[in-house]
């Protein structure tokens, strides 16, 4: 088996600028987040960015955990990673649009925020396809 970890760390406000830009905005959101997110970050109204920046830093932090995984970095699109949160509020990681499952044992993830920050870590454990063969 591998053990494959990716990190990210943004700033709030970045992603709050992005989403209030009156010209790309909108364009923004509907490219990074799922429908899903949206509505998760919007119900959390004054802390709503803090929420969005958690969900960028995560799906960057998860590209970097798969990248080795992936024939190249255009395999893989911002809505493909999805963060959504389990009955007892822990994030969980969900990766559509391409085939993982025969390679990834498990995915766990850490989310955090505060004022000025969020960040993100990703672990991913793959079945080591070689030495799982012999």
């Amino acid at each position: 088996m591998k053990i494959n970890c990716g990190t990210d760390i943004i700033e709030i406000e970045r992603i709050k600028e992005s989403i209030e830009d009156p010209k790309t905005g909108k364009a923004f959101l509907n490219r990074i987040y799922t429908e899903k997110e949206i509505a998760y970050c919007e119900s959390k109204k004054s802390q709503k960015y803090q929420h969005y920046a958690a969900r960028f830093a995560a799906k960057e932090a998860a590209f970097k955990a798969i990248s080795e995984q992936l024939p190249s970095k255009y395999s893989i699109e911002w809505k493909n990673v999805e963060i959504t949160n389990n009955e007892q509020g822990k994030p969980q990681l969900n990766i559509t649009g391409i085939n993982l499952s025969q390679q990834v044992e498990s995915i766990d993830i850490s989310l955090s925020h505060c004022k000025e920050y969020a960040i993100a870590n990703v672990t991913v454990l793959f079945w080591d396809l070689f030495w799982d063969r012999h």
